[in-house]
């Protein structure tokens, strides 16, 4: 029996990393199971059972050519990770503020300090 799929969204499917390189080579243009098997240096079953998983949830797309499947990137269907990831960023943001504040305080420290070692 078949397992049922895990990934339902575009968030678990680029959860994993050789998923993650395929999209990549997909942003270039269109490629063939075979040329990304190859440029990735993977065996083409694990390439299609990765595409397959980004097929469900709309991140590649396939067209057929003759015999050929030759898939591409959907990259509207990206468009939630970053939405989601704007989120924090303000928050990050402020945490950057505030570790730069405190770097600034501790450069000061040090450089009164240096100049009253070098005044004794």
């Amino acid at each position: 029996m078949a397992r049922a799929s895990t990934t339902k969204d575009a968030f678990n499917a680029v959860a994993e990393p050789r998923r993650r390189e395929i999209l990549d080579a997909l942003a270039g243009g269109e490629h063939s199971v075979g040329e990304l098997a190859q440029s990735l240096r993977v065996a083409q079953p694990v390439v299609s059972k990765h595409l397959r998983v980004l097929r469900d949830v709309n991140l590649v797309a396939r067209r057929d050519q003759g015999r050929r499947r030759l898939y591409r990137l959907n990259g509207a269907a990206l468009r939630p990770i970053p939405e989601w990831l704007r989120r924090y960023e303000e928050s990050w943001s402020q945490a950057f503020d505030r570790m730069e504040m405190v770097l600034q305080t501790v450069e000061a420290q040090e450089e009164r300090q240096d100049r009253q070692g070098a005044e004794t």
